[in-house]
């Protein structure tokens, strides 16, 4: 199947069909080869917003990178964020991607070989429940990665961006959220799923991956994150993107 031509650095040669066959049993989502096979059709039909938020992430990312400083992409999957931020960011800031998952990591790498960018772009494994280090960096990003680590590992998470990140550097987050308010939470989840319907997942999909993310993916309420990042230590934080559960925040140090 041929490349789906698209403003962002997607590769969608196989359209995902993870959760289409109903009797199949239902395990933990996990990023494995069958996933990273079909991410980038998955995030782009299953992420509201998707290329805008990724249009602001490049905006911001813009604003606060500095030559000679580090620009880390933490759970960086196929390296969609990354490419699109090559053409946005000083040529002397160096790029470095962090992911759990070596099959989403090969994927990365074929599309930077394929992008032929004269940036060097240097991947790593890295799971983020185990702990990791960053360090003079003007810029992390995080999109839709915080809400896979355990929350018992989130606070060491969060302050070890913080502790990596060069003064006045920034950490672009972006989450799903929950919501105290059960009446709101219930129906955002519904318009979110309409959502995923009219991208063409039928429902038995869209049941089965619920199940599979069950007990992986535990968004917070939007007061958790912030707090999360204050607790860190990030000065100002700042929402710059909403849709219905689905949040974006600039924090700055």
């Amino acid at each position: 199947m041929a490349e789906t031509a698209s403003p962002l650095p997607l590769r969608i040669e196989r359209k995902d069909q993870v959760f289409s066959r109903e009797d199949l049993p239902v395990g933990d989502f996990a990023f494995n080869a069958t996933v990273a096979d079909v991410f980038d059709d998955m995030v782009s039909r299953s992420v509201p917003y998707y290329e805008e938020m990724q249009r602001m992430v490049c905006e911001l990312a813009a604003d606060f990178a500095q030559p000679q400083t580090n620009l880390v992409d933490i759970g960086c999957s196929t390296a969609t964020t990354l490419l699109a931020l090559d053409a946005a960011i000083h040529p002397d800031v160096h790029f470095i991607g962090i992911d759990n998952a070596p099959d989403m990591l090969e994927k990365a790498a074929q599309k930077i070989r394929a992008a032929k960018t004269n940036r060097p772009i240097e991947l790593k494994v890295a799971d983020l429940n185990h702990g990791f280090q960053m360090d003079n960096a003007s810029v992390a990003t995080m999109l839709l990665t915080l809400q896979f680590v355990r929350p018992l590992y989130r606070e060491r998470v969060m302050k070890a961006i913080h502790n990596g990140l060069n003064d006045q550097g920034c950490l672009l987050l972006i989450e799903k959220l929950t919501s105290e308010d059960t009446t709101f939470n219930r129906l955002f989840i519904e318009h979110y799923y309409d959502f995923k319907r009219r991208n063409g997942y039928s429902d038995i999909e869209i049941s089965k991956k619920r199940e599979a993310l069950e007990n992986v993916l535990i968004p917070y309420r939007l007061d958790e994150n912030v707090q999360l990042l204050k607790e860190a230590g990030f000065r100002t934080v700042e929402v710059f993107f909403r849709w219905y559960n689905f949040c974006g925040i600039v924090a700055v140090k």
